[in-house]
């Protein structure tokens, strides 16, 4: 029988396999470098052998990674699997994946390092991956959050070190049944080979569990990659995602679709941003609603609880309840104070970045521009979603979290139980683009569960959603340059002002410190923020450049986004370039290529951008606009740069095509990174054409998905996307393609009007 026909006969149905249910006994293999009291947690069954969590092989010859990443549709259980599978020599179709619930043994020690400063005094000592503050924090508090694609920075290493430990103990036990030596053995495949004696990974596990890896592990020469090649759309992908099976049938699960018996189900109004406590509220008028279980009241919310979730919105929608207080939130004045600031002389601005003398330069600026982006809203298709089952003095909740830790530290706070008495099962999540960082609603389930007696599920409606969990932040900013005297248009110095919330601060308080919104507000009131103005420095060869930052607290509740401060930092800059260019009478694209001098890999990418995309010199009629973004290390990162075809309609701005031509560095799965650039490039399109709210009586309008002007599958552009080959460190795609087609939309309209457009969303204002 081959491996094939074995795969066949395995005694697990697909849809187990992604569920990550692998059965019988089975080896798991540690990252054997990390401290040994990091114990898996990992519960194996009564004929498993645990030996740390990473992953597992079982008797049926599946092999089950753990992942400790939040899957929300970019695709990084499939990454990280194939990570193991390569290094392992396994056979795509026998590898499952499982949601690995928080442990200091999966600690994300980079996006500690780069956070930092949000809980740290010591940033500048933390703020080093390698730092020993950054690891004991990471691993003493199980911080395995999701974000800033730092995901294969995390956990390749350890992932491959386990897998090659796997790898080496397989041999080791086949050597010993054949009298060979175990480093002349062949793993690929899912079998280990020696000449002609094969046997399969659950052939040998029993025996390799029995033994002792070596150390260090055997690491293979190269780590998993594959090559951009021409035609490469046509291709079927090396390594299709996992999870696509379980959701093209429906059997995959979200947070939503958890089931439980006696599960009652909630639904929730909040306080208006800024409107105070519940006053009041008509209990009475619900009282012959059938399936209703239960009504809970909060401080700062009302929750009905029913048989259906239907029922708890309809119960809630009788009740009326009214909230007063302070003043509610009206963000036309927020956002007009951003914009005073920027011409306020003594307004406290504080220097981010600084190299050389912008300032002496900038005496007299020769040209500045004002920008300006409106608060937007994360727009999931899943709203924010928990079940909460207290039993027993124990807390077990299911969520889909980007920071399952400090969620799970959070709900035990909140109901008064012991951090030990709390179990967090993580789920994948319908969508989030950073709104799954948030916890309330994890909080809220756990208090409503608690209250009612009963497992309960609370699903937050849509305008809820909107309005509770924290904007994008809205920014103001103010770009000015100089020029080198007669050079007619050589960029001498360059400043950046940014009016707005110490937003990313914010968001940390909500995040370490457990703050509500208001205290979270509080506590940021005045503080600099490099975080929330990174990418504000250009990516060009210009000597003088200054970075500021005015931070001012608006009374909006702000906190990440997809594509995060690059989203807007990237709109101010390209765009600036673009006029920049124009006022010097060159080429868009030649302009920005004559300051890519020390920048060789940025330059390659915006020269074959211009070439794919057919740049005609982004002439007046043409409908063509230009823009790259580079984040990261100068010598690490990711670079993107894109051709937009865009023009004005009736219905608003049409965009035809996005031709985008990226460096990402090594490309470990080439279908999902393709698929994460489009997506953000389709995510970039909705942000520069809708995404936006504004709040009145500190409630969010529009409410719903149909009001936000987000693009329908008839206005998606033609999306073109090559991928330069590269030996430099792998970058995650995910956020690239978001920042950079806001200003290469702008700058197209630009050339297809006449007209300028500095705010986002485009039409909010012509200039």
């Amino acid at each position: 029988m081959d491996f094939r026909e074995k795969l066949n006969d395995l005694p697990v149905t697909r849809r187990q396999i992604i569920a990550g249910s692998a059965v019988g006994g089975g080896l798991a293999v540690a990252w054997w470098l990390w401290p040994r009291h990091y114990s898996s947690p990992l519960t194996p069954g009564p004929t498993e052998r645990d030996f740390g969590g990473w992953l597992t092989i079982g008797r049926d010859g599946v092999v089950t990674v753990a992942v400790p990443q939040l899957e929300m549709g970019q695709g990084i259980t499939s990454v990280l699997a194939q990570v193991v599978a390569v290094e392992l020599g396994a056979d795509w179709r026998q590898v499952a994946i499982e949601p690995a619930p928080p442990s200091g043994l999966y600690a994300n020690v980079p996006l500690a390092a780069k956070w930092a400063p949000l809980w740290s005094r010591f940033s500048d000592l933390a703020g080093d991956p390698d730092s020993r503050l950054a690891r004991n924090f990471a691993r003493s508090s199980a911080f395995a959050a999701t974000a800033e694609g730092l995901s294969l920075d995390a956990y390749e290493p350890p992932m491959r070190e386990a897998a090659a430990s796997a790898r080496a103990l397989l041999a080791m036990a086949a050597a010993d049944r054949w009298d060979v030596d175990w480093e002349q053995c062949e793993i690929a495949g899912g079998f280990v080979r020696h000449g002609e004696n094969s046997a399969t990974f659950g052939e040998l596990v029993d025996d390799a569990a029995r033994l002792d890896p070596p150390d260090p592990a055997p690491l293979r020469v190269v780590a998993a990659f594959e090559e951009p090649v021409p035609g490469e759309d046509e291709v079927d992908p090396l390594y299709p995602r996992l999870d696509l099976p379980s959701k093209v049938d429906g059997s995959f699960l979200f947070a939503a679709d958890i089931r439980l018996p006696g599960l009652v189900f909630a639904s929730i109004r909040h306080a208006p941003i800024g409107g105070g406590d519940l006053s009041r509220f008509n209990e009475r008028a619900v009282a012959g609603i059938k399936g209703l279980v239960g009504v809970v009241r909060s401080k700062r919310y009302l929750a009905a609880v029913a048989e259906s979730w239907w029922t708890a919105e309809q119960a809630l929608k009788a009740m009326k309840p009214v909230f007063t207080g302070p003043r509610p939130l009206e963000s036309a004045a927020s956002v007009s104070r951003l914009e005073q600031a920027l011409q306020d002389d003594d307004a406290d601005v504080e220097r981010i970045y600084q190299l050389g003398d912008a300032d002496g330069l900038l005496a007299r600026a020769d040209l500045s521009q004002k920008y300006l982006v409106a608060p937007a809203v994360h727009a999931a298709i899943e709203t924010a979603s928990a079940t909460a089952r207290i039993e027993d003095g124990k807390l077990e909740i299911w969520v889909a979290s980007q920071a399952p830790e400090q969620t799970r530290l959070a709900v035990a706070k909140a109901v008064g139980i012991s951090e030990s008495e709390v179990v967090l099962y993580p789920t994948a999540a319908g969508g989030s683009f950073d709104a799954r960082l948030e916890n309330r609603h994890a909080i809220e389930a756990a208090v409503i569960a608690q209250a009612i007696g009963r497992p309960v599920q609370l699903t937050w409606p849509r305008v809820q959603e909107f309005q509770s969990v924290p904007v994008r932040t809205p920014v103001a900013a103010e770009l000015s340059v100089a020029f080198h005297p007669a050079t007619g248009g050589r960029i001498a110095a360059w400043r950046a002002r940014l009016a707005m919330p110490a937003t990313v601060r914010e968001f940390g308080h909500r995040l370490f410190d457990n703050y509500t919104p208001e205290a979270a507000m509080a506590h940021a009131s005045g503080e600099a923020d490099a975080l929330a103005c990174e990418g504000a420095v250009p990516p060009y060869g210009i000597d003088n450049v200054a970075v500021d930052h005015l931070p001012l607290d608006i009374g909006l509740p702000t906190g990440r986004m997809r594509g995060n401060s690059a989203a807007y930092t990237s709109f101010f800059t390209e765009c600036f370039i673009d006029e920049l260019a124009e006022r010097a009478g060159r080429d868009p694209f030649l302009y920005r290529m004559e300051m890519l001098g020390h920048s060789a890999r940025m330059a390659e990418v915006l020269r074959r951008a211009t070439r794919l995309g057919g740049w005609d010199g982004g002439r007046r009629g043409t409908g063509q606009g230009l823009a790259m973004v580079r984040m990261g290390g100068i010598d690490t990162g990711g670079r993107i740069a894109c051709v937009a075809n865009a023009s004005l309609a009736q219905g608003g701005v049409t965009v035809t095509s996005l031709h985008a031509v990226v460096d990402i560095g090594r490309i470990v799965n080439l279908d999902i990174a393709r698929q994460q650039i489009e997506g953000g490039l389709i995510y970039g399109l909705s942000l520069a054409t809708g995404s936006s709210v504004v709040f009145e009586q500190g409630k969010p309008l529009p409410n719903r998905l149909s009001g936000l002007g987000l693009p329908k599958l008839s206005d998606c552009p033609a999306i073109t996307v090559e991928f330069i080959a590269s030996e430099a460190p792998a970058f995650d795609p995910g956020e690239l393609g978001v920042a950079v087609a806001p200003p290469a939309i702008a700058n197209a309209l630009y050339s297809a009007t006449g007209t300028r457009f500095r705010r986002l969303p485009l039409l909010s204002e012509a200039q």
